[in-house]
């Protein structure tokens, strides 16, 4: 929303002087910025746990779908990049190339990609071609006997080039994982929050009907202060509560992070920042798009 934005530094410095404690001390900060945010959620995402960064939230996604499902493997997207954590290095292309390779539980799909993937703007039923290739791994991981936790995913993949996967290709996947009794990860850190215009949340580009299992949350909810997000179901919650090990964070969801959630949640409202992101967004393209008849050195405008 902005460097330094005075509603922000404002909700920031107020709450400061009132009270900064760790979460063991119950706040209403929490319950109402937890609610805030359901409000933009579909309805089933309605159990929320609050981090201090992105990569926080991604390893708890981890360990929510490994305890639900009872399974270790997960499947990624080829050049994802997830965070900094050894758990997300490991299931991060961009990152475990570059350094002790791709561990046996990981399994990497190609990205959905109809501009420059294996599945193009020419063919036939690229979606179905691409949740396929998911489909495949999940069974050639069967055979080799081991079971998928989650299809861990960003909505937008960005490190791999702002892919804008085809629409159903999500849906299409996450009935694969389903039926191979694993979860859905959508992973917003880096599009969440109406910076995609047309939606608040970048995996609802690909239709009303499809809700992920666990969505994390990121950079732009405390605009550049740390706090972060995992939204999930009730089921995968209980299943998580069910170990008798409780998830803890000393300063996820301390009074000051969530009055400053509330606070950017305020922001984007009021200025229509999300109307704002589609309106300039489509003008960028259009001329980017008028650009690319000119010039044939442009592939593809995103």
């Amino acid at each position: 929303v902005g460097h330094c934005h005075p509603d922000i530094v404002k909700a920031a410095h107020e709450q400061n002087q009132l009270l900064n404690t760790n979460s063991r001390y119950l706040h209403d900060n929490l319950v109402d910025y937890a609610e805030r945010l359901s409000k933009t959620l579909p309805e089933k995402l309605c159990i929320f746990y609050f981090l201090n960064s992105g990569s926080e939230a991604n390893d708890l996604a981890l360990r929510l779908a490994r305890q639900y499902t009872k399974h270790e493997d997960v499947i990624v997207l080829d050049h994802a990049y997830h965070g900094h954590l050894t758990s997300l290095i490991d299931i991060s292309p961009y990152k475990f190339r570059n350094l002790e390779g791709q561990k046996e539980w990981v399994h990497v799909a190609p990205v959905p990609d109809t501009y420059r993937g294996l599945y193009r703007e020419d063919h036939e039923d690229s979606v179905t071609a691409y949740a396929n290739e998911v489909k495949n791994i999940i069974e050639q991981a069967h055979e080799r006997g081991r079971k998928i936790a989650a299809f861990f995913v960003e909505s937008l993949p960005s490190v791999g080039g702002q892919i804008i996967p085809p629409a159903g290709y999500f849906q299409k996947v996450a009935e694969h994982m389903h039926k191979a009794g694993g979860v859905f990860i959508a992973d917003e850190i880096q599009v969440g929050f109406g910076r995609v215009g047309k939606h608040f949340w970048a995996f609802q580009l690909q239709g009303e009907d499809f809700i992920p299992d666990i969505v994390t949350m990121g950079k732009p909810i405390g605009n550049g202060h740390p706090i972060a997000c995992v939204a999930t179901t009730k089921e995968i919650a209980e299943a998580f509560a069910a170990t008798g090990v409780e998830y803890f964070n000393t300063f996820g969801g301390n009074p000051v992070s969530c009055a400053i959630g509330l606070a950017v949640l305020d922001v984007i409202e009021k200025e229509h920042l999300q109307a704002h992101a589609t309106e300039v967004g489509n003008f960028l393209m259009k001329l980017l798009k008028e650009q690319q008849i000119k010039h044939p050195i442009i592939g593809d405008v995103r």
